[in-house]
């Protein structure tokens, strides 16, 4: 289990804007000493085991028999059978003595079971076929992309590679071969990229077939890796649970031997499918990955409004609901690889995907959304929260990404795709700039249309597009020249 200190109380006094090292973030907002031994004695006292602890992650890693962790945390621990395989789950709340409740912000492990699904779509044959300027149900592909080409359609920025960026892709499950990590790049052209693993809370890298995970590592790593051939990727394979998805994510925040300044994150749940405390420990971190100049995408899911819930109300996707992180939707393309006819919201039906967006039930606005329009949430009640998505890209799978997965030739779309598209764009911006762009999404509302390209057609279910921000393609997708610009005009928040 990873147990989860408070910051340091000097933390609340940093002001906005605020640029920090990476052993500054540890001195500033790591853990008190004093608060780890008082949790480490607590624990140890109830005949647990200390495995691991770290200051500026803020965490302790613990371990011991069901009946004293149970004992010690009082919950029940259960066993619970998923489509053939048993997981541990709990029951009733967790308990802490009052004397550590101002200390411990989060204990994570005692569940699990499966947290987050890869937003991902495969569309299949995956055969070019003509393209055309008229929307239909998707049904085949109109027409397959490289990565490169949709980055040339998005008019990224040229005469850079990403070379001295790493881009760290959060990885849940699944896992590359190098053989066909090699043959993708050779077909296009490109040195296969530069790659580590990074290996958290005993994640693999397991590869097994092409309808499994690996088609989300394949499509994060190929789509990253040919829209900045010259960056190292850094790929953090950590179980799917909510403790191995918070690790991961703090790992490469604070990882001080690869040091990305992208993240690109792929999976994700519905909010309602989350506990509050993993909820606000990932969004902490995505709050100390700004203060580092990180910038973190994530999708926004690949099920429309519904986010596959099935309740009949609207939801959006967690966590690219936090305030902290750009949040990716997605968009179905028309034309020819040097041409955009039309682009419009994804949305090709319940098969065929949508993309995910809508307003957060936990996230309040945050101040760059104030001027964007945001409407009430679609639910009774009509909430004001956090919009979903920022920006949006091509994720359909009828105008989806030509790969490689096990040895296959495939097309795939999903919001999967956008996320390290755009973090792909991310390392490009940040050697043009010579420094990280940071987080994008002051400067990306600020501009409005001048770093974007809107998106005024189409619905993902309870909402539909429009002229400005909309719930499902954010301010539209963006320029990748005309972003540089706003960049060079502006300095982003902790620049």
């Amino acid at each position: 289990m990873t147990v989860r200190l408070r910051p340091l109380p000097a933390a609340g006094e940093l002001s906005a804007g605020t640029l920090l090292s990476r052993a500054e973030l540890r001195a500033m907002r790591g853990a008190d000493p004093a608060d780890l031994a008082a949790v480490e004695q607590f624990a140890l006292d109830q005949g647990l085991d200390i495995l691991d602890r770290e200051i500026g992650e803020r965490r302790i890693v613990i371990a011991g028999d069901a009946a004293r962790v149970a004992a010690a945390f009082g919950v029940n621990l259960v066993r619970c059978d998923i489509d053939g395989r048993t997981y541990r789950g709990r029951t009733g709340p967790i308990t802490i003595p009052a004397r550590l409740e101002a200390l411990i912000e989060g204990v994570f492990g005692l569940d699990d079971r499966p947290q987050a699904q890869p937003h991902f779509r495969v569309f299949e044959p995956a055969a070019p076929a003509r393209a055309t300027g008229a929307f239909r149900p998707a049904t085949v592909v109109e027409r397959s992309y490289t990565p490169p080409q949709v980055a040339r359609l998005y008019d990224f920025v040229a005469g850079v590679d990403g070379s001295g960026q790493a881009i760290a892709l959060i990885e849940l499950g699944g896992g590359y071969r190098p053989a066909d990590v090699g043959a993708y790049f050779e077909g296009l052209g490109l040195a296969p990229p530069a790659i580590s693993t990074v290996l958290v809370d005993g994640g693999r890298n397991e590869p097994t077939t092409a309808d499994s995970a690996d088609g989300e590592v394949m499509l994060d790593i190929e789509v990253a890796g040919s829209v900045a051939p010259g960056a190292r990727l850094v790929v953090y394979f950590a179980p799917n649970t909510d403790r191995g998805f918070l690790d991961a994510i703090s790992r490469a925040v604070h990882d001080t031997t690869n040091r990305p300044s992208v993240i690109s994150i792929s999976w994700g749940g519905p909010e309602s499918a989350w506990t509050a405390q993993a909820m606000r420990a990932m969004d902490q971190v995505f709050a100390d990955a700004a203060l580092v100049g990180v910038t973190v995408t994530c999708a926004s899911g690949d099920n429309g409004s519904d986010d596959r819930v099935g309740d009949g109300r609207a939801h959006v996707d967690f966590p690219a609901s936090s305030p902290n992180v750009l949040a990716c939707g997605g968009t179905r393309i028309a034309g020819s690889v040097t041409t955009i006819s039309d682009e419009r919201t994804w949305n090709d039906g319940a098969s065929g995907g949508a993309s995910g967006g809508g307003i957060s039930e936990v996230f309040a606005p945050p101040p760059y959304q104030s001027g964007a329009g945001l409407p009430a949430s679609a639910n009774p009640g009509g909430r004001m929260g956090r919009g979903v998505p920022d920006v949006a890209g091509d994720a359909s799978p009828a105008s989806g990404y030509a790969v490689r997965v096990d040895g296959r030739d495939m097309v795939i779309g999903g919001t999967s795709a956008v996320a390290p598209l755009y973090a792909g764009l991310v390392a490009l911006l940040n050697q043009k700039l010579g420094r990280t762009a940071g987080f994008l999404n002051p400067v990306l509302y600020g501009a409005g249309p001048a770093a974007v390209r809107d998106i005024t057609e189409g619905s993902n279910g309870a909402y539909s597009a429009g002229s400005g921000w909309d719930a499902c393609t954010g301010l539209g997708r963006i320029d990748g020249v005309a972003l540089l610009a706003a960049l060079e005009r502006t300095r982003t928040p902790g620049n």
